[in-house]
C-alpha cells in the first residue's frame, strides 16, 4: 500500500468555497473514502448514501469531462473501471451502473451504483435514481467502505492510494 498523498487545502486556487465537490477535501475523516490519489476520490458521499453507491471525483475543480486536464483525462478510465469492479466484488451486484451528469454539483464526478436484485424493474437503469430518497442509508453505506477498500486495493495494485483504515 502507497502513502497517503498529502490532501490539498481546500480553499486553494484548485477548488471553489461554493462547490459541494471541493467541499469533500476538507473532510478529514477517511471512514467514506475507499482511495485518494494525487487526481481522484472515490468515495460515499453524503446525500448520496445508498448502500453500493459511491462517487468517483476529480480531486481539482474541473466542470464536465472537457474541463479535465490531460493527466486527469488519462487516469479516469483506470480509476472507474477498479472502483466500479471493487464495487461490484463487495455488493455482489449483478449490475453496477457508472453516470455522469453534473447538473446538480457541476464538478467532473461519476456516480457509482450497485443494482441488487432486489430493486425493482422499475428502479433500474435511469430509474435507479429514484433510490437515493428511497433507499438512503448512511449506516449500511459506510459498513460497505472497507469492503469496497480491500476489493479496490487488491484489483487496483500498485497503481492505487488506498487510505489507511481510520
Amino acid at each position: 500500500m502507497n502513502d497517503t498523498p498529502s490532501l490539498s487545502k481546500p480553499n486553494s486556487p484548485r477548488h471553489q468555497a461554493d462547490c459541494f465537490m471541493c467541499g469533500l477535501e476538507q473532510s478529514q475523516d477517511t471512514t467514506a473514502v475507499v482511495f485518494r490519489d494525487p487526481l481522484w476520490s472515490g468515495e460515499m458521499v453524503p446525500g448520496y448514501d445508498v448502500p453500493g453507491w459511491f462517487v468517483l471525483r476529480v480531486r481539482r475543480h474541473a466542470e464536465r469531462i472537457t474541463g479535465l486536464d490531460d493527466a486527469e483525462l488519462a487516469s479516469f478510465a483506470r480509476r472507474a473501471r477498479d472502483l466500479v469492479a471493487a464495487v461490484t466484488e463487495a455488493t455482489g451486484a449483478p449490475a453496477t451502473y457508472l453516470l455522469v451528469f453534473g447538473e446538480n454539483h457541476p464538478h467532473f464526478h461519476a456516480l457509482i451504483t450497485a443494482r441488487g436484485e432486489h430493486v425493482p424493474e422499475d428502479r433500474r437503469s435511469g430509474n435507479i435514481l429514484r433510490l437515493r430518497l428511497e433507499q438512503a442509508d448512511a449506516k449500511a453505506s459506510e459498513a460497505l467502505v472497507p469492503a469496497v477498500r480491500d476489493a479496490y486495493e487488491r484489483l487496483a495494485g500498485e497503481a492505487t492510494h488506498v487510505l489507511s483504515s481510520p
